[in-house]
């Protein structure tokens, strides 16, 4: 793939990779950073994706790397990781309610999960991925993936009732 084919594609999936930076960062701002440095990677090592591998996993794999180099650097650097979920609104919806109040306390109880949970229900139930590309993305086996839906959707029912 050439660079300049490889540009159009990154433009066209840049919304859900903020969407996904944005669920693994909870902080727009280090989102935005962490999807301009997987954009660089990725323009930077095109000689190392492989034709025969969806784009967008590759890409995804690249974000969800570059997300964890960066949480052990500010371990390292702070003696912290990720921003409190209760002070994030990037999943809340806009409407009024009964549907803001469930769409809140969803957001609030998937915040709330360990980030392996979290991460991997989102890359299946809101971007879409399948069991195998979220593993894939993930680095983890298929049964992995699987297991972590399972107790997050576990986790979510007891919490909120039935979904």
């Amino acid at each position: 793939m050439s660079v300049e084919t490889l540009k159009v594609e990154l433009v066209r999936l840049l919304p859900n990779l903020r969407r996904y930076a944005l669920s693994l960062t909870k902080n727009p701002s280090d989102a935005d950073e962490l999807v301009q440095d997987t954009c660089f990677r990725a323009l930077s090592r095109v000689d190392q994706w492989k034709p025969d591998q969806p784009l967008s996993g590759w890409l995804f794999r690249i974000l969800h790397n570059a997300w964890i180099s960066e949480t052990r650097k500010r371990k390292v650097r702070i003696g912290q990781g990720n921003v409190d979920a209760e002070g994030t609104t990037e999943l809340l919806t806009r409407t009024t309610g009964e549907n803001h109040a469930m769409a809140s306390n969803l957001y609030t109880e998937i915040a709330a999960l360990p980030p392996q949970l979290s991460t991997t229900l989102l890359l299946v139930t809101v971007e879409g991925y399948s069991y195998k590309e979220a593993a894939d993305v993930l680095n983890v086996p298929v049964g992995t993936v699987m297991s972590r839906i399972s107790r997050a959707r576990a986790h979510l029912i007891k919490k909120l009732g039935s979904l």
